[in-house]
């Protein structure tokens, strides 16, 4: 059967890395773009919606504007890279699909964009009414205004958010390498994991980093971009782009490797599990962590130590003693969570001076790592 076959996957996210767009000359694959463009006219035309994340504005800014290093000799230099290179990227999109007769659109984002949840729910609208038009959004990381703090980083993870978003079924990473390997591809024996049912430590230890060097991205940003896609009840691929068609060539059987998804989780839990940023940790006892593995809220005597400084509402960090076990929306400010920390609930109220909530927090605002 066909991989992410429009039945199965009626909505389908690709990403697109900088080294398969981009020469290491600062110069566009315009013939590898337009083979590109002619599968997703293909597949769109076979009844699926396709959404594009793309790299490659800041490789082409810095040729524009001839700067060391690819353009990422500092935060400066991505930023002007960025908003120079922009311009660029969507153009040649916009030709490229229009060649075959399809309607381009520009999205850019931020990490904001998609850790707030009422901006989320802006940007998963506005895809949802571009993919119904049968426009195919072309998306990538708003660089000229992010900063490091608020960055992804890498649009492997991007893809990912962007799937959730949009309510897609499947992912496809194309990458300058097959798949991911359980050693170093260029060593001897090297062999290529077709499968991924569950992504535990040894998948994680398998992965590396980027191999061509004009990326932010590599093996280990596509396995995380993995976990919350499947998460969410993704299902995620990564496949070689270093072809012509390669789209068409992964859905037909051509190598790559498949993280299956796992059970669909609730909306808001999907999108609590793929959010990047925490505010805070708060540390907690073995007691806590056999509570929290069995369904139940964080109390505050499950608490043993409060870290950072984060407000009612934000995502934070619930890590015990062998690491972080949990993701979920603080009930209390900072101050008042270390205030309460380690106590029976029936003593919060006299040493807050108010009525408590009933956890610092709640199972339905949370997701176990």
């Amino acid at each position: 059967m066909e991989r992410f076959a429009p039945s199965q996957c009626p909505r389908l996210i690709v990403k697109v890395g900088s080294s398969l767009l981009v020469t290491p000359e600062g110069e566009v694959r315009r013939d590898w773009l337009a083979s590109l463009a002619a599968d997703i006219a293909a597949t769109v035309k076979a009844g699926q919606q396709i959404a594009v994340v793309s790299s490659g504005a800041i490789a082409l800014g810095a040729r524009r504007l001839k700067l060391a290093k690819g353009g990422r000799a500092s935060l400066e230099d991505a930023q002007a890279a960025a908003a120079t290179g922009q311009i660029a990227l969507s153009q040649v999109w916009a030709e490229c699909l229009a060649a075959n007769g399809l309607t381009a659109a520009q999205m850019l984002v931020t990490l904001d964009d998609l850790e707030d949840r009422r901006r989320y729910l802006n940007a998963a609208a506005t895809l949802d009414r571009l993919l119904g038009l049968g426009v195919v959004p072309v998306i990538n990381e708003n660089d000229s205004v992010a900063t490091e703090e608020i960055r992804f980083g890498d649009n492997d993870r991007l893809a990912a958010r962007v799937a959730q978003a949009a309510g897609a079924r499947g992912v496809l990473l194309l990458s300058d390498v097959d798949g991911l390997y359980d050693r170093d591809p260029s060593k001897p024996g090297a062999m290529l994991i077709e499968r991924v049912a569950r992504i535990d430590a040894a998948i994680e230890g398998m992965a590396g980093g980027s191999s061509s060097g004009m990326g932010s991205g590599g093996m280990t940003s596509k396995v995380q971009a993995a976990r919350i896609a499947t998460r969410a009840g993704i299902e995620l691929a990564i496949a070689s782009g270093k072809i012509d068609h390669p789209l068409a060539h992964f859905t037909r059987g051509g190598p790559g490797t498949l993280f299956a998804a796992e059970r669909v989780a609730p909306a808001r839990k999907a999108w609590l599990g793929g959010r990047l940023r925490n505010r805070g940790v708060i540390h907690v006892d073995a007691g806590a962590v056999t509570a929290l593995a069995a369904g139940k809220s964080l109390l505050p005597a499950g608490a043993v130590r409060i870290e950072g400084d984060f407000a009612r509402g934000d995502l934070i960090a619930i890590a015990g003693p062998d690491g972080v076990i949990a993701n979920g929306l603080a009930e209390y400010d900072s101050a008042d969570a270390g205030r309460i920390a380690g106590k029976r609930s029936d003593e919060a109220a006299a040493i807050l001076g108010y009525a408590p909530r009933a956890a610092l927090v709640h199972r339905n605002h949370m997701v176990i790592a």
